[in-house]
């Protein structure tokens, strides 16, 4: 069972990234953390280019390389302020309402349309969703939702969660005419070429700051880079579906990272609630 070793520690890297994500929060600001994230993990991704083969490219993975970088470049800077803004253990859950999204977004792209078991997925993570913020109750049996809609971390990560039910399509795309590292490695990089100009026009010496912090901000890059890598050997021993339910369990890990390193409060609705939407995650892959 190496594929459920290797799924596993890339969920625990994928936890561990937004742990220094946040930490790095504290001393630097959001375009300095986005930028160090995408250029840091491409440079720890740069070896494996000596190790696989470059497919030849064709004008689809160049399309699909233009729209993905662009939307991902904003949406990176979206998912590093809505850590920023809210608990850990508040916003990453939301990440699992992508695969909700996605069965409106993938009929429209890729032509791939819901059957029974996403059913039972959406009502799952629509539940959990809920019980991220059942104290509100008290207030209304609308309440958990409305407190998602008003805190700005959750909005931001809700907006996230919608724009990867578009990407992920593309990301399809760009895998299936290049190979899943050098997809990834070129969709960093340009990411980190888009976001460059913004850096240097939104912080003040944004090289003072990287210079001073660089070892933390490298760290990030390096966590994410071991995720990318044990994701895809994963995906070469197994089913994607498997690897990508097995990663999702980063949400849990992400709620109890929020309580023991940042002392965030509600852990026992939240991890219900993260815990039931990744079931409901589960369904959709099925």
């Amino acid at each position: 069972m190496t594929w459920l070793i290797l799924a596993i520690l890339s969920a625990f890297f994928e936890a561990v990234k937004d742990v220094v994500s946040k930490h790095n929060l504290k001393a630097n600001d959001e375009y300095v953390v986005t930028w160090s994230l995408t250029f840091f993990t491409a440079v720890f991704l740069t070896p494996l280019l000596f190790i696989i083969e470059i497919p030849p490219l064709n004008q689809q993975f160049w399309i699909a390389l233009l729209i993905g970088a662009s939307m991902n470049a904003v949406i990176a800077l979206l998912y590093i302020k809505a850590i920023k803004l809210s608990d850990l253990s508040l916003a990453v859950p939301l990440v699992a309402l992508t695969p909700l999204f996605m069965l409106l977004t993938s009929p429209l792209i890729v032509g791939e349309y819901p059957n029974f078991f996403d059913g039972i997925g959406v009502f799952l993570i629509v539940m959990g969703s809920y019980l991220l913020n059942i104290k509100e109750k008290s207030q209304g049996y609308l309440a958990p939702f409305k407190a998602l809609l008003h805190q700005p971390g959750s909005k931001l990560m809700l907006l996230v969660a919608f724009l990867w039910s578009i990407t992920t399509n593309f990301d399809k795309i760009g895998v299936q005419n290049s190979s899943p590292i050098f997809w990834v490695f070129a969709l960093l990089t340009s990411m980190s070429v888009l976001l460059l100009p913004v850096l240097l026009h939104k912080t003040s010496n944004p090289k003072r700051q990287i210079i001073q912090y660089l070892p933390m901000l490298m760290a990030m890059g390096f966590f994410n880079a071991l995720g990318v890598i044990f994701q895809m050997q994963a995906l070469t021993l197994t089913l994607v579906v498997q690897v990508i339910a097995l990663k999702r369990t980063s949400v849990l890990m992400g709620v109890l990272f929020g309580h023991f390193i940042f002392k965030e409060k509600d852990i026992q609705e939240r991890f219900l609630g993260a815990a039931i939407m990744m079931g409901g995650v589960l369904f959709i892959t099925l």
